[in-house]
């Protein structure tokens, strides 16, 4: 009662709230994690893995219809808006219809490729994708609209039902099996649809948007569409590649590290939510956006620099903690991990800020270094440590032409202001 108190008299505000909301869901999909390495052990972990870097690949592909309905929240108001969010409500689920079906019908080969127990896990997952693409516009709207309240009960309801109906499932009835994991994930979906308004998926003011608004749409969405691409090779390619090229207990190994590592982005990710409505709003109203860009640069190099120096001082000491001593061969590694991701973070707030005023070439950038990144573990990755030296490499490469082409930027407009 006496926090609640403190909570009202230091009156949060709802980009406040929200951040709290992220960290909590973040640290419950840690939790998440972390119970399913220590329970399943490294081999086992390896398919968990598969399906969590599913679900992460799924997430970048729906966030393009996120940041798209968030964008175009801010711009369009009523009769145009809602005839925007019926369209892309449709659009997303026909989307989200294709992948899943093509993800059920590719099981098989998929179990192949990765190496997996099981190929039944892959066609439970693929029935959850729609959900998924819907529920991603749902967050769209309340991003764009900053109703983040709303905005924050959708992530952790899918955070918390994923929890507990995935760990319930294995603890209480001891079944430790893929395709348990995949029936919590398509549950967790379901339960994240809530906040939901219904009547919004088919608008009975459905108008024709003019011919400049499908246009815009139609350009910021493949633009978007292709960063996110480069989103899912950077950010998954490595675990993927790992399950393909080692063996399945080496392979659990890296995702402990690649999970530990990844925490800078996560934290990263909600700098990110915030920063997309602020700039396309800072922008419709003629201010400065600039400022906002500094600022959370700033608040990821600081979170950055803390990681990195904690997982170089304390390296067996996390991994013992967060995943026991069946992982503690990744320790000399952690810190490296955490460099690359780090880099990869910072990066990434650079592009999202040029996505949002509709300058395009850091997302090309991005695109050629997440490749640079896969090509150089398909043919560098004799073991785990070249493998991430390997994409610590790329994004070292991928920051510096980042922060190049913003000073170029800034020297282009204070040219053109003159």
């Amino acid at each position: 009662m006496q926090i609640l108190a403190i909570l009202k008299s230091k009156k949060i505000t709802p980009e406040q709230l929200f951040m709290l909301s992220v960290l909590a869901v973040n640290g419950g999909n840690y939790l998440y994690n972390l119970i399913l390495g220590r329970v399943l052990g490294p081999a086992q972990f390896a398919d968990a893995a598969v399906l969590i870097t599913f679900l992460l690949v799924l997430s970048f592909a729906a966030m393009t219809f996120q940041l798209v309905t968030a964008k175009f929240s801010v711009l369009f108001e009523n009769d145009i808006f809602d005839s925007f969010v019926s369209k892309i409500y449709k659009n997303s689920l026909l989307v989200g219809g294709i992948m899943g079906i093509l993800i059920i019908a590719f099981a098989s080969q998929l179990q192949s490729l990765f190496n997996t127990s099981s190929s039944n896990m892959f066609v439970v997952f693929g029935f959850g994708v729609p959900l998924y693409f819907i529920m991603s516009v749902n967050r769209g709207v309340f991003q764009g609209k900053k109703a983040f309240k709303s905005l924050s009960i959708t992530y952790q309801s899918e955070m918390l039902s994923r929890l507990f109906i995935t760990l319930g499932l294995i603890l209480l009835f001891n079944i430790q099996s893929s395709v348990v994991i995949s029936v919590g994930i398509l549950a967790s979906f379901v339960f994240g649809l809530f906040p939901f308004k219904f009547p919004k998926l088919i608008s009975k003011k459905a108008l024709v948007l003019s011919e400049t608004h499908s246009k815009e749409i139609k350009t910021f969405f493949i633009i978007t569409a292709f960063y996110e691409l480069t989103q899912i090779i950077i950010n998954n390619s490595d675990i993927l590649l790992v399950k393909h090229y080692f063996e399945p207990y080496d392979a659990g190994l890296y995702a402990s590290l690649a999970l530990i590592g990844r925490i800078v982005y996560f934290i990263a990710w909600m700098f990110v939510m915030l920063l997309l409505p602020t700039v396309v709003q800072l922008k419709k109203d003629g201010k400065e956006t600039a400022p906002t860009l500094f600022k959370y640069v700033g608040y990821i190099a600081a979170i950055s620099i803390s990681i990195i120096i904690g997982c170089l001082l304390f390296p067996e000491t996390i991994i013992t903690l967060l995943f026991g001593d069946s992982y503690i061969a990744m320790a000399p590694l952690l810190w490296q991990y955490a460099i690359a991701t780090s880099m990869f973070a910072i990066s990434n707030i650079f592009a999202y800020y040029y996505l949002s005023l509709d300058k395009y070439i850091p997302v090309v950038i991005s695109g050629v270094f997440g490749m640079l990144q896969m090509g150089l573990v398909v043919f560098y990755h004799d073991n785990l440590e070249q493998v991430v030296h390997m994409q610590i490499i790329a994004m070292l490469l991928l920051l510096v032409i980042q922060l190049a082409f913003f000073k170029y930027d800034q020297i282009q407009s204070k040219k053109d202001s003159v």
